[in-house]
């Protein structure tokens, strides 16, 4: 299930190039406002304005020290 928060989405060791992203909460998300997923997923279909739409890739980083 992608974008059902399931970690199937592989992360990589360097930033996906073409994307950028400002979400420093992600799991996919690395220095310099880089995403480092190998792909992402932009939903609803049928949006018609940017504030509708939503990554549905994100998953929110693992906190633990």
């Amino acid at each position: 299930m992608f974008g059902g928060k399931d970690m199937s989405v592989k992360k990589m060791d360097k930033p996906n190039e073409g994307i950028k992203c400002i979400v420093n909460t992600c799991e996919y998300y690395m220095n310099g406002d880089h995403c480092a997923a190998e792909k992402i997923q932009v939903e609803p279909r049928n949006a018609s304005e940017s504030d509708q739409t939503d990554c549905a890739t994100f998953v929110t980083k693992d906190r633990t020290f």
